[in-house]
């Protein structure tokens, strides 16, 4: 009676592990941007802004980020050109020191979109390099 066990997940290589983290602090750095801009940096009114809500869908994928969800690195790469598209906006229109923060907007933006693309590329070609193993055991012959 044979059993499959599952394979052990393949090994995580430098780059893999720098795109990941690079994806990580770039996402938590537009955190942290977003929430001190509106609260306290360069508010739309004084006291702080309900624009500060913006930082809570990129809450979001930061778990499936740190546990390497594919799926959840493909997303982000979409979600952040939304972010991008403010900063543009932001960067042209507000007044100092606005137009600078929405400057810093738009270089974590394309980090991060650079890190999750690069991380899911990374990770494609690894997985095509690695030698298939059978989905079915052998029939043993005794």
């Amino acid at each position: 009676m044979h059993s499959e066990i599952a394979p052990p997940p393949p090994p995580v290589t430098t780059d893999v592990a720098a795109t990941r983290w690079l994806a990580v602090g770039s996402l938590l750095g537009l955190i942290v941007l977003s929430l001190a801009w509106e609260l306290w940096l360069s508010p739309l009114r004084p006291g702080g802004s309900w624009l500060a809500l913006k930082a809570l869908p990129l809450a979001v994928p930061l778990a499936g980020l740190l546990k390497r969800r594919m799926y959840t690195y493909r997303w982000v790469s979409l979600l952040v050109w939304l972010y991008f598209t403010e900063g543009v906006v932001r960067a042209w229109s507000d007044p100092a020191p606005g137009n600078w923060l929405a400057g810093a907007e738009i270089a974590l933006c394309l980090l991060l979109f650079t890190a999750c693309a690069l991380h899911v590329r990374l990770r494609l070609r690894a997985a095509r390099a690695r030698p298939s193993t059978p989905s079915t055991p052998a029939a043993d012959p005794t």
